[in-house]
């Protein structure tokens, strides 16, 4: 868990994935939309993939893929995303994370 945590927090926004998982997809297009630069971490291309999802599991990730992280914190899969992006909250996070700029 604790390297999960280290990779999750090296860069404003950080997205666990895999290639082949179109929510994924969807959701790193998304955070694109806003501008944002962002680190992929594809699980089905790391030699330690099944490490990582192991770990985001014990993190409360089910399903594992996407796991995203904004400013050093750990927001959560599709759902959480989705939702702050319904509420007007993701492009402030995003901000605060200095993932964009205004």
């Amino acid at each position: 868990m604790d390297m999960v945590m280290k990779l999750g927090t090296e860069h404003p926004v950080v997205i666990f994935s895999k290639t082949s998982c179109g929510i994924s997809h969807t959701v790193t297009t998304l955070i694109r939309g806003f501008g944002a630069k962002l680190v992929i971490h594809e699980l089905d291309e790391l030699p330690n993939g099944h490490e990582i999802e192991t770990a985001l599991m014990a993190l409360g990730c089910n399903p594992s893929v996407p796991a995203v992280f904004i400013g050093k914190q750990f927001i959560g899969g599709s759902n959480e995303i989705m939702s702050l992006y319904i509420r007007g909250k993701l492009k402030p996070l995003l901000i605060n994370a200095n993932a964009i700029w205004i």
